[in-house]
């Protein structure tokens, strides 16, 4: 079963629409019980996207919701999500995949903040950029991503995988300040570069390829490793010793500050 939303024109586009009703699951409900908040409004669904359905489906897991058109102040799609798969062919608003425990959100373009936010399973694929906090936790909280893989393949932003406490979070270009702060698990790799990473690790895995600005001077220095394929050589540290941690850091080349 195919759901394809594509978004209608807005008089102002710049009013996000809260979408946390774009799950898989929900389209096994009729369409007209379907509704988002459009600032602080609740309208049926069909009034901000046209909607086409093609096939049927007897679970969640054999839906396929792809949205259409400027999407980028859609918020929270796939929020809670389970099973299925979202295409969303442009960019997409703030706190996509919130708490996703399965299945596969498939993003063209770029997202906004909180992609991923303590998300449990599943798999998030971005081919564009993420702004600050992807696969963190939400500000209090204490966990943020426990399971499932989110991968981008551009740049994140500032506090990329804050408080990672399990699963894969993997950035194919740059990070911004603060990557895998209170990490406690998990494993987050940024090919690219990035600036004070992992401060207050306790747990899990950061390997970073790209430089390292602003090392913190909390972690100990405990030897070498080759990266294959390629034989790249990686420093390894454990730290970060100001709290106690016990976490891993793989950097290629870094700098302290001076």
């Amino acid at each position: 079963m195919k759901v394809i939303l594509s978004a209608k024109p807005r008089k102002n586009p710049f009013i996000p629409v809260e979408a946390e009703t774009i799950i898989p699951a929900r389209f096994l409900e009729p369409a007209d019980t379907l509704t988002v908040a459009v600032g602080n409004r609740t309208r049926p669904l069909t009034d901000v996207f046209d909607m086409a359905i093609e096939g049927t489906a007897t679970d969640a897991a054999g839906v396929e919701v792809v949205l259409r058109g400027d999407t980028s102040r859609v918020k929270r799609v796939g929020e809670y999500m389970e099973a299925g798969k979202i295409r969303v062919e442009g960019d997409i608003g703030m706190h996509c995949g919130n708490f996703m425990k399965g299945g596969e959100i498939e993003i063209l373009g770029s997202a906004d903040g909180w992609l991923g936010r303590e998300m449990r399973g599943g798999r998030i694929l971005c081919h564009g950029n993420a702004s600050h906090y992807c696969g963190s936790g939400y500000r209090g909280e204490k966990h943020g991503m426990r399971g499932g893989v989110l991968e981008v393949k551009g740049h994140a932003g500032d506090f990329t995988a804050e408080y990672l406490a399990g699963g894969d979070v993997i950035i194919h270009g740059n990070c911004g300040d603060m990557p895998g702060v209170e990490m406690k698990g998990g494993s987050l790799t940024i090919a690219g570069s990035c600036s004070r990473p992992c401060g207050n690790m306790t747990g899990g895995t950061c390997t970073i390829l790209g430089r390292v600005t602003g090392m913190l001077p909390t972690f100990r220095r405990t030897g070498t490793v080759t990266r294959e394929p390629g034989g790249v050589i990686l420093t390894r540290f454990e730290g970060d010793v100001a709290n106690r941690g016990k976490g891993t850091l793989f950097i290629r080349d870094w700098q302290y500050t001076l």
